[in-house]
């Protein structure tokens, strides 16, 4: 069945366009004829109603190539001082291509540590909100200057999603330097076919996108997948499209079948629980049975103690974790009530057993209904 692109941007209010480091720069720096084509469509589509803000690559990159560094560098003071350098060229690029248009630009640096806290999660999408209120366009970039691998987003196309998701957006458009998701990979495999449309991310869907990044950046394909992955679990559209073609995003609001969509597969979840998915880390896995699994995704029901089958890790109350079936099928990610060592003791319990166990029950629940994200379809 043929799908109708233009349902999916009739209405959208607010757009991430996430621009990737390969269409950002070239041999000798960055790509200024990319950069204006995409802002003077952006532009148009500011000027038309539109909400737009940018996720961009490219800081590190541009700043390999200004130091003429060979290739991207696996240590990570090498890289922040890399990405140090390019950051301002980067925005000097953004003031000058938006400028011609009269639009304004603003720099915003962000780690995943500063999206997980929910004081800063807020604080970071109320400035968001206010620039957007002035038609000023955020550009926003990892804070590769001071991030280390353990706070790292670890790519740009994670960032974008995150930031689809804070923002309540309603769609991801993320331009790269090649036509969508093949079936093989275009740039060694003359017979490789585009997929036009997804509607399920499956294995093969996954095995398709492979783990092959570009040379200047962190993320692959196989990273866009997995963003898409977040977003269409959320209820949210992706479209992956080639950044490098003078008019995709004037198509794809024309309904034209640049790239390849990702299909939304249920209701979108509300703010709170997005970030509870998708910005927090988990701190361990609860393991239940297939009635307690049930009961959350098909009757929306809260995780009792006596579903529960299995624990592993350690955490304390109010800490994430991730929820997985008995036959390791992740259900979804929530927030306990109790600590992994009175989980240990309570688990396959009936309610009315927690306070002999514990000599006391501040909860019934485990994870109430309210704190808990579901990221798989229902039945």
């Amino acid at each position: 069945m043929a799908i109708n692109r233009k349902s999916y941007v009739t209405g959208v209010k607010r757009v991430i366009v996430k621009i990737g480091s390969n269409v950002l720069t070239q041999a000798n720096g960055l790509n200024i004829e990319a950069i204006n084509a995409i802002s003077t469509q952006i532009c148009d589509l500011i000027n038309g109603g539109l909400e737009i803000i940018l996720v961009s690559s490219g800081a590190m990159a541009s700043g390999i190539k200004k130091i003429g560094l060979g290739k991207r560098p696996d240590e990570i003071p090498k890289r922040q001082a890399a990405a140090a350098v390019g950051q301002p060229g980067l925005m000097m690029a953004y003031e000058k291509a938006f400028g011609r248009y009269q639009k304004k630009v603003a720099q915003m640096l962000l780690t995943s540590d500063g999206l997980s806290h929910r004081k800063r999660y807020l604080n970071a999408r109320n400035t968001l909100y206010t620039l957007l209120s002035w038609q000023v366009v955020p550009v926003i970039n990892e804070n590769d200057t001071v991030s280390v691998e353990s706070i790292q987003f670890g790519d740009n196309d994670h960032l974008a999603a995150l930031i689809t998701l804070l923002m309540d957006a309603d769609f991801l458009i993320n331009l790269t330097d090649i036509d969508g998701l093949f079936d093989k990979d275009p740039r060694t495999a003359s017979d490789a076919k585009l997929i036009s449309t997804v509607t399920t991310i499956s294995k093969s869907i996954e095995k398709y996108a492979g783990d092959i990044p570009g040379a200047l950046g962190t993320g692959g394909m196989l990273s866009k997948i997995k963003a898409a992955k977040k977003l269409t679990s959320a209820g949210i559209p992706m479209i992956i499209a080639n950044g490098l073609k003078s008019d995709t995003l004037a198509g794809i609001f024309d309904g034209e079948e640049h790239g390849t969509l990702f299909i939304p597969q249920k209701e979108r979840l509300p703010s709170r629980k997005c970030w509870i998915a998708f910005s927090l880390k988990p701190r361990g896995i609860i393991k239940v049975d297939k009635g307690a699994a049930n009961a959350i995704l098909n009757r929306g029901k809260s995780l009792l103690p006596s579903g529960i089958v299995g624990i592993e890790g350690e955490f304390g109350m109010g800490a994430p974790v991730t929820v997985s079936s008995n036959v390791n099928q992740v259900i979804g990610t929530g927030l306990v009530n109790y600590s992994s060592t009175d989980i240990s003791k309570i688990k396959g319990l009936r309610t009315s057993e927690i306070k002999t166990r514990l000599g006391d029950k501040p909860f019934d629940e485990v994870i109430h209904r309210d704190n808990f994200a579901i990221t798989v379809d229902s039945d």
